[in-house]
């Protein structure tokens, strides 16, 4: 796959509380030319935001649907994030595997079959934000 996809300057904010899943999200997403902050919970995720704003933020914490989606809105509040940055949320329940729904502007759920997919939706939404820039 062609690297030249994205900016290297975009910072993707990964907060996701499996260590194991987080440091391979973000090495992954490094291997892609992404600048990647990490995050274990809303707190840190926050403090992180707060200090450099993200370009996108992916979550995926334990618990229900609407509790992690729940927790992405207000990560994104509580850092005074602007609303046009997509906000990304791992789902493992209630959503057909591979599927992406839009809930509301810029947030959306997703349980991608592989990291490609992920990789895809990342891409179109980095890119959307840039040309709407």
């Amino acid at each position: 796959m062609d690297k030249n996809y994205n900016d290297p300057s975009s910072l993707i904010l990964v907060v996701v509380d499996v260590h194991e899943t987080r440091d391979g999200i973000e090495k992954l997403l490094q291997a892609d030319g992404y600048r990647v902050a990490v995050a274990r919970d809303e707190g840190d995720a926050v403090e992180s935001a707060r200090r450099e704003p993200p370009n996108l933020i992916l979550v995926s914490l334990a618990g229900s649907p609407g509790l992690v989606i729940f927790t992405a809105r207000q990560i994104r509040d509580r850092a005074g994030i602007d609303e046009q940055i997509p906000v990304v949320v791992f789902c493992i329940q209630e959503i057909s595997e591979g599927d992406e729904i839009a809930l509301e502007q810029n947030v959306y759920v997703t349980r991608p079959d592989n990291f490609n997919q992920l990789r895809s939706l990342l891409v179109r939404l980095l890119n959307r934000i840039r040309v709407a820039a």
